[in-house]
């Protein structure tokens, strides 16, 4: 059983959801990486998104895309990040996942990178632009190692696409909850829960919700009836806002710990 399906699993034994917070590797610097991941473990995180910095991340809005050029000015790519992870897993018990687009994995080679990864110690990965027809080789190299690779499906995914997906990703199923780029919203989007609910019946497999997730309020609702909640921009925003890095590592403390209260012992629909 790899890392992620044992915390679900253990999650699911106590009645809980899962809070995964995102976070950019290298925002504010490589560094300062390290504290924030810490912080937000501490703090009640359940796993960990780490983003790769690319310098066209297509899925990204404002917030994020900030995030990357801070964090590539500051020396960040791919190899780095794998230190990085290397060195926080002797610290840190809650999976982590590399959340990263198909050009920097590519340009090391799918192998080298699923080889380096499970070495690293990286539990998932996220590739918002790989399609599993297109990524086949990409997938089926973390698989032999067993890194999950992480597949995405959201509110234009056709009924028989999803069905496909669920049975097809590892680890979970990424839910996107709008039909845009990250960032945080007011609200939620309609028709989530229809969403997840559709994607439940196609395979028994743990769906997180993510994009445009933004407060403890949201999150909760979204616990409801999905598995987990990712929260990004709201929270690189916090980063990005803080005077310093010690300020940013206690901002990102009490953003995860409140977002995870409403998920650690919420009412969930049947």
């Amino acid at each position: 059983m790899s890392r992620l399906a044992a915390r679900f699993a253990q999650l699911r034994a106590r009645g809980e959801r899962a809070l995964l917070p995102f976070l950019t590797a290298g925002d504010p610097s490589l560094e300062a990486t390290p504290e924030l991941v810490l912080a937000a473990a501490a703090a009640g995180a359940d796993a960990i998104e780490i983003g790769v910095p690319f310098s066209d991340p297509i899925a990204e809005g404002p917030v994020i895309q900030r995030a990357s050029e801070r964090a590539l000015r500051a020396g960040a790519n791919l190899r780095r990040v794998l230190q990085l992870v290397a060195q926080l897993r002797p610290q840190i018990e809650a999976p982590l996942l590399l959340m990263g687009y198909a050009n920097p994995f590519y340009a090391m080679g799918a192998e080298a990178f699923a080889a380096e990864a499970a070495e690293a110690g990286v539990d998932g990965v996220i590739c918002p632009d790989l399609p599993p027809e297109e990524g086949a080789d990409f997938y089926a190299a973390l698989a032999e190692r067993g890194v999950d690779g992480v597949l995405m499906a959201g509110p234009t995914t056709t009924p028989q696409r999803l069905a496909q997906l669920a049975r097809q990703t590892r680890g979970f199923l990424y839910y996107v909850s709008l039909t845009g780029v990250t960032g945080a919203r007011n609200r939620l989007a309609p028709g989530i829960e229809a969403g997840v609910r559709a994607a439940r019946q196609s395979a028994a497999i743990p769906i997180c919700v993510g994009f445009g997730v933004s407060t403890p309020e949201q999150a909760g609702e979204i616990g409801r009836y999905a598995d987990g909640v990712v929260v990004g921009s709201a929270l690189v925003s916090r980063i990005e806002e803080a005077a310093n890095p010690g300020a940013a590592a206690e901002s990102v403390a009490r953003f995860v710990a409140a977002l995870k209260a409403p998920l650690a012992a919420g009412d969930r629909a049947v």
